[in-house]
C-alpha cells in the first residue's frame, strides 16, 4: 500500500511540474521565427530575441487564468492529499483531493480548447508547441489522477 500512495504522490507531482511548464514556457504555437504564448510573443530577428506581451483579448485571457486556476487546484489538491493522509479516518475516502484534482483537469482541457478554437494564426502554416502539448498532456493525467483519489481509502 505504501508503494501505491508514493507512486500516486509521484504522478501528482509529475502533473504539477508539466502544469508549471505549460503554463509559464513560451512556445504554445510557433508561426516561423514567432513563438506565440499565453503572457509574451517572441521573435527571433538574426541572433536577437525580440518579445512583445500578448494580446489582450479576452480569449488569451482566458486561457491564462484557466491556466492559472488549473495550477492552483492542482497544488491545492496536492496540500489537501497530504493532509488528508494524515488526518482521514481508516476507512475513509479522499473525496476532497480527487474534486480539486478533477476540477484541475477541467480547467486545463477547457484552456487548451479555448486556444485551440481562437488562436487567430493560419491553420496551415500554425505549428503548436510543446508548452501546448504537455497541456494536453497533464489533462488525461490530472483526470486519472482524480478518479483514483476517488477509488482510493486510507487502510491502516
Amino acid at each position: 500500500m505504501l508503494l501505491f500512495l508514493l507512486g500516486v504522490l509521484i504522478l501528482h507531482i509529475i502533473i504539477l511540474i508539466l502544469l508549471i511548464v505549460s503554463t509559464a514556457t513560451s512556445v504554445w504555437s510557433v508561426d516561423g521565427e514567432t513563438t506565440k504564448h499565453l503572457w509574451y510573443d517572441c521573435m527571433t530577428n538574426t541572433g536577437s530575441y525580440h518579445c512583445t506581451p500578448a494580446s489582450d483579448e479576452d480569449w488569451i485571457q482566458a486561457v491564462q487564468a484557466l491556466m492559472i486556476l488549473s495550477l492552483l487546484f492542482c497544488f491545492f489538491s496536492l496540500i489537501a492529499f497530504v493532509f488528508q493522509l494524515f488526518k482521514l479516518v481508516k476507512g475513509g475516502r479522499f473525496f476532497f483531493t480527487a474534486i480539486f484534482q478533477i476540477l484541475a483537469s477541467v480547467f486545463v482541457m477547457c484552456a487548451a480548447i479555448i486556444y485551440t478554437v481562437m488562436s487567430p494564426d493560419d491553420p496551415i502554416s500554425l505549428k503548436f508547441g510543446y508548452a501546448y502539448v504537455l497541456a494536453w498532456v497533464a489533462f488525461p493525467l490530472c483526470l486519472i489522477s482524480g478518479l483514483i483519489y476517488i477509488v482510493l481509502r486510507k487502510k491502516e
